[in-house]
């Protein structure tokens, strides 16, 4: 059992102060306000809730800076998918789980808790499959027990090029299953991790995108839900949403309303191009917004309509999706700069009156929680203790108090304000620094020379 003492916490109600809390099992067993530091106790300044990033392509990481150079014509994001691809056919199984650490590593460090891994690179080049159906799976396992961060892994489904069935080719290659075989991959992941990694770790499904599947197959897959998240990319660039347009009849959005079950254990990654009529009934779903501001800012996506969304009840949470930069700070800032830039207005993301910064955090902490299937989001009684600590002095943070430090935490400071994260109660993060660091990192460059060396 462990003990933490806090200066300040953020719980359900409102500022605590001198909040004492016992984690035993992973969670929070015992809580108490108004209580003096207790010998054993680790002191903390400010704790709060930690956030899940609820959507990650881990092996992404390894190409950040490498596709910042205009080409001859207009660069896009579906240029940016063709370099993409071919980065990726020559990534190694060892290669992918050393970045996959990194990834994770610099999550917990940033004050993530957990992570969704948004996994479709399942095959080698080419297609030809490994000798075990969940090498690349157990590659993101093994990461996962490195670091100690809390694991979402979402196995894709993506039997497609492209809408209309198109066939897969190049690097796509690597993703392709049938419906079939994706079950085989999910019912095989499910048993590794029931029996290898802690009880924490959820194994959900994810139909890639509408273009990457088809009506009956996805109709298909979620008989494999079993009650886990649902996780799918949705309506991210407006060719996207004219094609399938053009093949269903409908809108991404609109078409997937309409078609699936979408409920609180879905999660809509993206989402960026919606009429008004599917963002309030996106909003009505229960479904949860999976945002991720960096990427989508570094693709050239476009913001995501929040002001509406959040107006009907919207749920969202944060991901780091391509993994160009990993900084929760930085994701919940640009989520609201982008609407002010698109509205020429000030103080946007928040349903009423209040404090941007609690409705930022706060919100992100409870969509990504429910995005992951985590009983986390909160500090109380009972809740998964997936939890961050920050340090109060810092200069972003020393003239700020209660509602005001959330603020500060989102417009003000960087990711250095974190100084421990526990995932499930594991303290994986001490004084700012994860624990393994100097292996994880000496382990990265090893692999990050070897793959640039082949390409």
């Amino acid at each position: 059992m462990q003990t933490i003492h806090a200066a300040r916490a953020r719980l359900p109600e409102g500022w605590g102060q001198n909040v004492r809390l016992t984690v035993k099992e992973g969670h929070i067993a015992t809580l108490e306000t108004g209580i003096d530091p207790q010998s054993g106790d680790h002191r903390a300044d400010i704790l709060l809730p930690a956030l899940g990033n609820l959507h990650s392509h881990s092996f992404q990481r390894a190409m950040a800076g490498m596709t910042e150079v205009r080409a001859a014509g207009k660069d896009s994001f579906w240029t940016w998918r063709s370099l993409m691809y071919r980065f990726m056919d020559a990534v190694t199984p060892e290669q992918y789980e050393a970045i996959a650490a990194l990834v994770f590593l610099e999550m917990l460090e940033a004050g993530y808790a957990a992570v969704g891994e948004f996994h479709y690179v399942h095959h080698q080049p080419g297609g030809t499959r490994f000798d075990s159906l969940t090498e690349l799976s157990e590659r993101v396992f093994a990461a996962a027990a490195q670091t100690g961060i809390g694991l979402t892994h979402l196995p894709v489904l993506y039997s497609y090029g492209g809408a209309e069935k198109a066939g897969l080719s190049g690097g796509q290659l690597r993703f392709g299953n049938s419906v079939d075989q994706f079950a085989a991959l999910v019912t095989r992941a499910r048993s590794i991790a029931a029996a290898d990694l802690p009880a924490d770790t959820q194994v959900g499904i994810s139909p890639h995108s509408l273009r990457a599947t088809c009506p009956e197959d996805l109709t298909e897959v979620l008989s494999i839900q079993n009650g886990m998240p649902v996780h799918i990319h949705i309506a991210e660039q407006p060719k996207e949403v004219a094609d399938i347009q053009s093949w269903l009849g409908a809108r991404p959005v609109e078409w997937l309303l309409q078609n699936a079950p979408v409920d609180a254990q879905w999660c809509l990654i993206h989402a960026t191009h919606m009429t008004s009529a599917e963002t309030q009934a996106m909003a009505r779903s229960g479904a949860v917004a999976g945002l991720c501001p960096i990427t989508e800012a570094n693709l050239g996506d476009g913001p995501f309509n929040g002001v509406e969304y959040l107006a009907n009840g919207g749920v969202f949470g944060v991901g780091s999706d391509s993994n160009v930069r990993i900084s929760l700070t930085e994701e919940l800032r640009l989520l609201e700069y982008s609407q002010r830039l698109r509205d020429l207005q000030r103080n946007v993301i928040i349903p009423t009156e209040g404090h941007v910064g609690a409705a930022l955090y706060l919100g992100a902490a409870a969509g990504g929680a429910q995005a992951l299937n985590r009983g986390a989001g909160q500090i109380a009684t009972g809740a998964l203790a997936d939890l961050v600590a920050m340090d109060g002095t810092d200069p972003a943070l020393c003239a700020l108090e209660g509602e005001q430090i959330l603020d500060g935490i989102c417009f003000a400071a960087g990711d250095t304000i974190v100084s421990d994260v526990w995932s499930a109660g594991r303290h994986q993060v001490k004084a700012g620094r994860h624990i393994a660091r100097d292996a994880v990192i000496a382990r990265y460059r090893t692999a990050i020379k070897g793959l640039i060396d082949t390409l």
